[in-house]
């Protein structure tokens, strides 16, 4: 007599973490087949296999183990994003465009958050390492090459992993590159043609790649107008930053008609904030512009004349370096915005 078996035997008892034998048991197929239709493989799984794979997945709630598969791989299902500040819109706008082309290629992105400091950077990179990303893209401005952080990287590299990075300093080979020069040095030229010929310009640190950049090509295209953009206050890259250099340059003595650059509309944002406190008016007294047409410059009041970098498409290409073989960048097109800030 053929014992009959109960259907809850062979089912994870409650509590228990369900596993690939599991599903492939529920499906009645090998674990070969069950482990080939969960998790992409190239060779053929018949389609009534595939859907019983699938449908007992579902039934058990088991989802696939990215570490595992990274081991078998290579590299996992992830691309891993690593910014500055989450809270900043420039970030945000690019991070919407790495899972956009995530999301086309059916994978996951985590995102990880460096405050600008290196030290911690160096450790995020190398915590993500171990979970072996296809894709690694540091969007993050730095200053000058790290030895330790170069050393990371290319170990990353050798794992089967591809490196992104903005500007270039240290992954080489894959380079997202913004002309904050020569945007810059437009919003100069403009600013110079409406008749501005005194400027103050807000900054990061020296030596912040993207902060000097900006700086420089402004001043360059303001100078070629009959301007002078000599005053350089430096502080940092958050709404604060920008509040507290204006405020240091009010203390200074700034003369009505005088232009403020904030080398980002956050920078700039915090900055028309001390001009009010100081009890000055935007626009008609001292005018302002920023850099990157974040959707919150034109909220503000009055709205804020920027450069308008495409930022959601520079995230969505930083994606698109990860994956495609034959990659070249697209130019971006930057444009200036003129607002109600600089009359």
């Amino acid at each position: 007599m053929t014992p009959v078996q109960d259907p809850q035997a062979s089912r994870p008892g409650r509590g228990a973490t369900p596993t690939l034998h599991d599903v492939a048991r529920e499906a009645g197929v090998s674990l070969a087949t069950a482990s080939r239709a969960l998790n992409g493989s190239v060779r053929n799984v018949k389609g009534e296999n595939r859907e019983r794979v699938q449908q007992a997945a579902a039934k058990l709630g088991y989802t696939t183990n990215i570490l595992a598969q990274a081991t078998v791989r290579g590299t996992s299902s992830v691309i891993a994003l690593l910014v500055a500040d989450i809270a900043d819109p420039y970030f945000g706008l690019i991070a919407s465009g790495v899972a956009r082309g995530a999301d086309e290629q059916g994978l996951i992105v985590t995102i990880a958050v460096t405050e600008r400091d290196s030290a911690r950077e160096l450790r995020l990179v190398r915590a993500l390492r171990g979970q072996r990303p296809q894709g690694l893209i540091l969007a993050a401005s730095r200053g000058a090459e790290d030895t330790a952080m170069h050393d990371e990287v290319e170990a990353f590299s050798r794992l089967g992993g591809r490196v992104v990075s903005f500007g270039g300093s240290i992954a080489d080979e894959r380079i997202v590159e913004i002309d904050n020069v020569a945007g810059a040095r437009m919003l100069g030229e403009a600013m110079a043609a409406r008749g501005y010929r005194s400027a103050v310009v807000l900054a990061a640190a020296e030596g912040i790649r993207t902060s000097d950049d900006r700086i420089a090509g402004f001043q360059v295209g303001f100078t070629a107008g009959g301007g002078n953009a000599s005053r350089v206050y430096r502080s940092g890259f958050a709404r604060e930053s920008g509040a507290t250099a204006m405020a240091a340059a009010l203390a200074d003595g700034i003369e009505p008609g005088t232009l403020v650059f904030g080398m980002s509309d956050v920078v700039a944002i915090g900055a028309m904030a001390a001009i009010r406190d100081a009890g000055r008016e935007i626009g008609s007294d001292i005018a302002i512009c920023g850099f990157d047409d974040v959707p919150v410059s034109l909220d503000v009041t009055p709205p804020l004349t920027t450069v308008h970098v495409p930022l959601t498409e520079v995230g969505y290409q930083a994606f698109r370096a990860t994956v495609d073989e034959d990659w070249t960048q697209t130019p971006l097109d930057l444009e200036v915005v003129v607002r109600e800030s600089t009359p």
